[in-house]
């Protein structure tokens, strides 16, 4: 009867208080995400050559935002479950914030890796629990489409920072890369504030039923009393989860760090140029996270995952092997037709198998994985491109890792990622 009258008020609304909620997350995700960790691609040769940095160095960069992310992805999720994901994740935007401000106020390379750290630090610790947050939100029937409409957030920002960081770059110059981080840091406070003020925790704190409830489905699981931690590490689900995330997680940073640098350094391209690749991989990637959650909601998470990494596979292998404009494009929107799906199917996996109030632990518990390979892969590469003075091992590298993801994904069992019946 409880659910009933809550649906009620629900349709009786203009537009159920999940969508709004919705909508925040996504914009938490362009400012934990696309503008905090991807934003680095576009000021990464202006901000190079400012530091005197050489590829390892830009590539460790990279990878001190995504060590501090692994640290608080885990403790983000853990902190979510335990006090509600609003308050965190308006503490992790806030972190961000500041630690992309002082990113722009680095004076050497040492004091840029230091405030990329705290960057990602507060990346994980808004992310993961936004993500989680969406659990609560939706149910089964609605998890997978709703956490990628989420992760368009992502989208957003290469759209937005593709055009907009070449401009900056050019009218500041030389201290164009110092602009972008202030712009970034700036934007992204704005959100931390924002997210205070719309987000809730769970629909019964507005007095709704969570999207997707229909009558005569039974209450959801009270949040009340002490949570069982143990159902997450003594599930080999998650594990196998988390060790499938690590291909994600190494491959993608990888393609994402250099995509421009590559562009410039190897295909010709300039700047202004490159920027626009950017954008077009941004906007093929807007409605990715929607089309394959939605996937994933009728024909089971692993399969939708399995073909998501194989699609990443060719995508980076065509911009390893050929330098040509019609070969980084198809690259370029191949990788935006899946780009941010992956993220989204672990989300909704992780609610499929424990259930709203423990979701957003056990992403950021499977995340833990994911940050360890995208901690390794920017270094790594950076490496592998000094040594061998080229990028197209790096990118073959990354479709190699990505082929491994595919086949771990089919070893997963298909009751863990098929979608489950709601708690």
């Amino acid at each position: 009867m409880q659910t009933s009258v809550k649906n009620q008020a629900a349709d009786a609304a203009p537009i159920h208080y999940g969508w709004i909620v919705v909508a925040m997350g996504t914009l938490v995700v362009f400012g934990a995400l696309g503008l905090a960790r991807f934003g680095y691609a576009a000021v990464l040769p202006a901000m190079q050559t400012a530091l005197n940095m050489d590829n390892t160095q830009a590539g460790v960069l990279a990878t001190a935002n995504l060590a501090g992310y692994v640290l608080f992805s885990a403790a983000g999720g853990a902190l979510a479950s335990r006090f509600g994901p609003r308050a965190v994740i308006a503490f992790g935007l806030c972190a961000a914030g500041i630690g992309m401000l002082f990113t722009g106020l680095s004076q050497n390379f040492a004091q840029a890796a230091a405030w990329r750290a705290v960057t990602g630090m507060g990346s994980g610790a808004s992310n993961v629990p936004a993500m989680g947050l969406l659990s609560a939100w939706a149910t089964s029937r609605r998890r997978g489409t709703v956490a990628g409409i989420a992760v368009t957030g992502s989208s957003l920002a290469l759209i937005v920072v593709g055009p907009v960081a070449p401009r900056l770059l050019a009218a500041f110059e030389p201290d164009g890369w110092r602009a972008c981080w202030f712009a970034y840091a700036a934007v992204t406070l704005l959100l931390a504030a924002a997210a205070a003020l719309v987000l809730r925790n769970r629909p019964s704190d507005v007095g709704l039923a969570a999207l997707g409830a229909r009558a005569g489905d039974p209450p959801a699981a009270s949040t009340a009393g002490r949570l069982d931690w143990r159902r997450i590490y003594r599930a080999p689900a998650v594990w196998h989860l988390g060790l499938v995330y690590v291909a994600f997680g190494f491959s993608y940073i990888i393609y994402m760090t250099f995509f421009i640098k590559r562009l410039i350094a190897g295909g010709g391209y300039s700047a202004p140029q490159a920027g626009r690749l950017f954008m077009l991989m941004g906007l093929f990637s807007l409605f990715c996270g929607v089309i394959w959650g939605f996937v994933s909601d009728r024909i089971g998470r692993k399969r939708a995952l399995a073909i998501v990494y194989l699609i990443h596979a060719a995508a980076f292998s065509l911009f390893a092997c050929r330098a040509s404009p019609l070969a980084f494009t198809a690259s370029a929107v191949l990788f935006g037709l899946s780009a941010w799906s992956i993220p989204a199917i672990m989300a909704a996996t992780c609610g499929d198998i424990l259930g709203p109030t423990l979701a957003p632990a056990a992403l950021g518990f499977v995340t833990l994985f994911f940050g360890i390979g995208q901690a390794i892969g920017p270094s790594v590469a950076g490496a592998v491109a000094d040594a061998a003075r080229a990028f197209e091992p790096v990118f073959l590298l990354a479709a190699g890792v990505a082929l491994l993801g595919a086949l771990g994904v089919a070893s997963l069992r298909a009751a863990s990622t098929t979608r489950a019946t709601e708690n």
